[in-house]
């Protein structure tokens, strides 16, 4: 029973995931420091408006505390039969040695240190390059949409709102991340060979970590922290992301990016952030009850179904309009 108690709440003490504690616990002190200084809040109204009752006992709220267990649940069961990084970056790594005009360990005579900080900066950039993708077809293709919406149905946010995903989208997420790191691996252990490694603290990769210890949970809160506004072509700030929750019109498919903005600026879907007190979060079109387990979990999958059942119809239809 220990292990199954660890094993659903050990991202809380794992560095290399955003609600590690020391992470929660510096974007506490961001926020407080932030409602201090430039909202003219005092420490004790700050306190209270970072631990709004609204907020935080809300049945969205509550919602997304179930289905981090039921998540996890299923996470701890379904992990062991997913493909892993090392079957994608082993066979990458054996393909490689087969194109004639490659040559393994060709790089190796750089310098360790040079290999190490460019492993590092190469792994962040594509692992963030492909969440940004992997987001933006989240909300333009309906099939995936449909999954989606679950982690957008939140009406508040707080730091288990990242984990208010059906369990389908976390499988592709978690293919995504598999490849990424796969192909990352494959290809510096065969240009640089054996010198190859991550720089971390703690465990995780050191971009990672800045960017947690930079307050990274804050973007599923009501702490609007906003960033200069040429900053905010580099990086999301916390109200950019919770613009992009937003059911406003002018809001819809902006800031994919996890980490970084430039991606958002370089495809188009780039929006600077606002005054997020008056952003009404949500699915607005939706009059499904997204707070209810049952529909969190089975709705997503029926509307799939359907969509599936539409285009195999329209596809027989268009058949057999030809074959007349």
């Amino acid at each position: 029973m220990f292990d199954v108690v660890t094993d659903i709440f050990g991202h809380f003490l794992d560095p290399r995931k955003r609600v590690y504690l020391g992470y929660l616990l510096v974007s506490v002190l961001i926020a407080i420091l932030w409602l201090i200084f430039f909202r003219g809040k005092s420490f004790s109204n700050s306190i209270k408006f970072l631990f709004d009752k609204q907020i935080w006992f809300s049945k969205s709220s509550r919602a997304d505390f179930f289905v981090f267990l039921i998540n996890r649940c299923i996470s701890i069961i379904i992990s062991p039969v997913l493909i892993t990084q090392m079957v994608i970056a082993t066979a990458i790594f054996y393909w490689l040695h087969g194109v004639s005009w490659l040559q393994s360990g060709s790089l190796q005579h750089i310098p360790d240190y040079i290999i190490v900080m460019s492993f590092t900066i190469s792994i962040f950039l594509l692992d963030d390059f492909s969440k940004y993708w992997v987001h933006r077809w989240m909300h333009k293709w309906p099939i995936l949409w449909a999954l989606h919406k679950v982690h957008h149905s939140a009406e508040v946010l707080t730091p288990l709102t990242v984990y208010r995903t059906h369990p389908l989208e976390g499988i592709v997420f978690t293919i995504r991340g598999t490849f990424t790191q796969g192909i990352s691996i494959s290809s510096f252990i065969f240009f640089f060979g054996n010198s190859v490694d991550l720089l971390t603290v703690l465990g995780a990769n050191v971009f990672l970590f800045l960017f947690n210890t930079a307050g990274s949970n804050l973007r599923h809160s009501h702490i609007g922290i906003r960033y200069w506004s040429w900053l905010e072509y580099i990086f999301i700030s916390p109200a950019q992301h919770q613009l992009h929750h937003s059911i406003d019109i002018a809001h819809h498919d902006k800031n994919f990016g996890a980490a970084l903005a430039v991606w958002d600026y370089i495809f188009g879907s780039l929006h600077h952030s606002e005054e997020v007190e008056s952003l009404h979060l949500g699915i607005e079109t939706d009059d499904k009850n997204f707070n209810k387990l049952s529909t969190l979990y089975l709705s997503p999958v029926l509307e799939i179904i359907q969509i599936i059942s539409r285009r195999t119809g329209n596809i027989f239809s268009k058949l057999k309009s030809i074959k007349r």
